[in-house]
């Protein structure tokens, strides 16, 4: 049976979708078309639009034979009414809540370690990974605050990876800390299926994740290797950015021998403090040759990059402390020159259409002040991997949704509860 590894996994096909218009048509008629089995995983299900048509497919598919199961997250998806819960169990969709948690005095303190992956495997033939939740502030009829968000479609024998870690993964079978990685239950191959699925197309993949145990730096060591290895160009976009002081330095050495490096981040962010931490790193950044262009149509979500002609990854991963040190996080590297291609020319079009160019700053009496700040900010992140692993750690409950689970006060009525919110009304969760 197949297992995660570094290796590249030869012959498949990717297809970028881009924003909410492009990627629930394509799970939703998945999910319609599906025969045999059904696993999703996502960190935000809202009772809106979006959320209610993801509700009526998996319904759909459970009461006409299809197994599916599905997990989301308790901080992100907090607040799910006992009507929507409940249908989906009397209807046979197995329902997991990822470390629920309760509200003390209204708010929610289980914050730290949550499940963000977003992924979706059906007959273990294709797959979707990348950043969009179900939530309708992901088309644009959201309005100014919908957001900018790319995933893929994917067949070919990485499908076989996806479908394995997600079947473990929703079912609670994923080892934990005290057990060798190799004790990870594996699923049998459904009936009238193949162990792996066929080739598709010339696409290498890694399927890659993050957790809290085995797997704590997989997701950023792979962007480190391919910075290491760029020749003429790397191109981030990514909405909450402030990684490390190893990701830091490889980006600055990468610039300094003549890398054309290009960042796009949010210049209209859906919390202030986003803009506020990555401007942090601007001179440091911009010193060494880094171009900055920060999106400013509307809140940037996105979690891809490329390098050079080949190499490009898509997920749900941010390059921020939460994303890199303590979220559960899921990304799919490719190598893949039409990919490639395709996903610069898709970057390109938001840079030169939307996006304002940061510029390097002209001399000033600030400038000692701005670069010791700059200083201090890219030595402090030396440490915060180390400081990370100091917050609370606990084993995460996996809990089975029941008929009258779900919160009474839930409100159905198309928006997310507590209203027309930037970001999760009840969780205030960076998506």
């Amino acid at each position: 049976m197949p297992q995660r590894s570094s290796r590249w996994v030869p012959g498949n096909h990717f297809e970028l979708l881009e924003n909410g218009e492009e990627f629930f048509p394509r799970v939703f008629s998945a999910i319609e078309s599906a025969r045999h089995e059904v696993m999703l995983e996502t960190f935000i299900l809202w009772e809106d639009k979006i959320g209610q048509a993801l509700h009526a497919a998996m319904l759909a598919a459970s009461r006409r034979g299809v197994q599916v199961h599905a997990l989301v997250d308790g901080f992100g998806s907090a607040g799910l009414s006992k009507d929507f819960v409940g249908s989906l169990v009397e209807a046979g969709v197995q329902l997991r809540i990822f470390d629920p948690g309760r509200t003390i005095m209204g708010q929610r303190l289980n914050l730290l370690r949550r499940m963000h992956r977003k992924i979706v495997v059906v007959d273990g033939e294709v797959g979707f990974i990348g950043g969009i939740n179900y939530s309708a502030d992901h088309v644009a009829d959201y309005g100014p605050e919908a957001k900018q968000d790319y995933a893929v479609q994917v067949r070919g024998p990485i499908v076989a990876q996806l479908r394995q870690f997600t079947h473990d993964a929703v079912l609670g079978r994923v080892p934990r800390w005290r057990r060798p990685a190799k004790a990870a239950a594996v699923p049998q191959p459904m009936p009238g299926s193949a162990a792996q699925p066929p080739h598709a197309g010339a696409a290498d993949a890694i399927f890659v994740t993050r957790d809290n145990h085995h797997h704590t730096n997989d997701i950023e060591r792979h962007y480190r290797v391919a910075l290491r290895a760029a020749r003429h160009r790397v191109v981030i976009a990514n909405a909450y950015f402030f990684p490390g002081y190893r990701f830091i330095r490889e980006i600055r050495r990468a610039a300094r021998r003549g890398v054309d490096v290009q960042l796009i981040l949010q210049g209209q962010p859906d919390m202030a403090i986003v803009r506020t931490a990555a401007s942090m790193l601007y001179d440091h950044l911009l010193r060494a040759g880094v171009r900055i262009y920060e999106y400013c149509d509307r809140p940037l979500h996105g979690k891809v990059a490329l390098v050079d002609d080949e190499w490009a990854t898509v997920g749900s991963s941010n390059l921020d402390p939460l994303s890199l040190s303590l979220n559960l996080e899921a990304n799919v590297v490719i190598r893949d020159r039409a990919f490639n291609a395709h996903l610069m020319s898709r970057l390109s079009h938001l840079m030169d259409n939307s996006c304002k160019q940061v510029e390097v700053p002209t001399p000033s009496r600030w400038d000692g002040l701005r670069l010791l700040r700059s200083y201090a900010m890219f030595h402090l992140m030396r440490w915060f991997p180390t400081w990370a692993g100091w917050l609370p750690r606990h084993e995460p409950v996996i809990q089975l949704a029941r008929p009258g689970d779900g919160d009474e006060t839930a409100s159905t009525g198309g928006v997310p509860r507590g209203g027309e919110g930037k970001h999760n009304p009840d969780t205030g969760a960076m998506a």
